[in-house]
């Protein structure tokens, strides 16, 4: 189907309907072998490993926070991270396992067997992680059989977003997180220990909107992950998308566009990142082969700025933006 799909016309007369789409090519964005971590990132991840304490990363949106703990786990031959999403409402026992009460007084006021508590408890990221550490044999009792491992293994845990959380979230882990433990009161509060020889690998996430608790911090390796600089922001583009900068003018353009919308000056409220920078030139490769620089093009440009920016607000102040750059590079040429 020949770009772009929709047209907005009230009209659909196209040879075959309904249309077949492209696959996305974002997901070779998500590939693991494909993220390239810098210096100081790779050397706080093997300290937070030779410690065993959980890696807390921050850094701006879009920098790769979440992706990492994929890359760990590809790198290191383990299975794909055990994710909790943090929303405003977790409490910490929800990173172990979830009781379904209310499902359990609707089973007794309709009568049903609900003697069982296992059949209202569902085992979370780090739960499950701490019982994968475990031989299947010791846990059998707790997990049902379509989830038991076939062999004890180590996992890697994702927190991703802590800063969401209520404080005392991460206040109420402090033991659990170092001991690598939890209890379930509704199983005669049973204490499930995980194997210290595959202690879970736990990488925590934050956008940092709010302060963490000292006790909390004290107890992870932390590292900010940087806003790549232009040398470094090429070499993630080359791994990505296989474009050299130094060998592609659209690149070059594309960068300087984007690290000035990213100026202090032009003041924009959500700044683009990474990965919305490496989308846009995934759109902007498409018309590549239809023009030899489209960024001077102004119908390509705005037709495309959706991809970077994100507020009604910011949109105004970008398009004036753009527009005084496809003027300058037009004077260039």
């Amino acid at each position: 189907m020949k770009f772009p799909f929709y047209l907005g016309i009230g009209n659909r007369e196209k040879s075959e309907l309904p249309i077949t789409l492209p696959v996305s090519p974002r997901s070779q964005l998500l590939q693991p072998e494909n993220y390239i971590a810098d210096a100081g990132l790779k050397d706080a991840c093997n300290v937070a490993l030779l410690l065993g304490q959980p890696l807390l990363v921050t850094g701006e949106p879009g920098t790769g926070k979440t992706q990492l703990a994929y890359s760990l786990a590809w790198e290191l031959g383990l299975e794909l991270p055990l994710k909790f999403e943090t929303k405003s409402t977790s409490i910490a026992r929800e990173l172990f396992y979830t009781y379904d009460a209310l499902k359990r007084f609707q089973d007794v006021q309709s009568r049903v067997t609900a003697t069982n508590f296992l059949n209202y408890i569902t085992f979370q990221a780090l739960g499950l992680a701490i019982l994968r550490s475990r031989n299947p044999d010791e846990v059998k009792h707790l997990l049902p059989s379509e989830i038991l491992h076939s062999e004890k293994a180590r996992s890697v845990v994702l927190i991703d977003e802590i800063d969401k959380a209520p404080r005392d979230f991460s206040n109420d882990l402090l033991n659990e997180l170092e001991l690598m433990y939890f209890r379930i009161p509704e199983l005669a509060n049973e204490k499930i220990v995980g194997d210290i020889n595959l202690q879970p690998i736990v990488i925590i996430t934050s956008n940092s909107e709010k302060d963490l608790p000292d006790a909390f911090l004290r107890r992870c390796i932390y590292y900010n992950i940087p806003f790549p600089d232009s040398e470094r922001l090429g070499e993630i583009i080359a791994n990505r998308l296989g474009i050299n900068a130094g060998s592609s003018p659209l690149l070059r353009a594309a960068l300087n566009l984007f690290y000035r919308l990213r100026s202090p000056q032009i003041g924009l409220r959500k700044k683009p990142a990474t990965y919305e920078l490496l989308g846009w030139l995934m759109i902007l490769q498409k018309f590549t082969r239809e023009s030899e620089n489209p960024l001077i093009q102004r119908d390509i440009v705005f037709g495309t700025l959706s991809s970077l920016i994100k507020t009604a607000e910011d949109q105004e102040k970008a398009e004036k933006v753009v527009e005084q750059w496809i003027q300058e590079q037009k004077k260039t040429i």
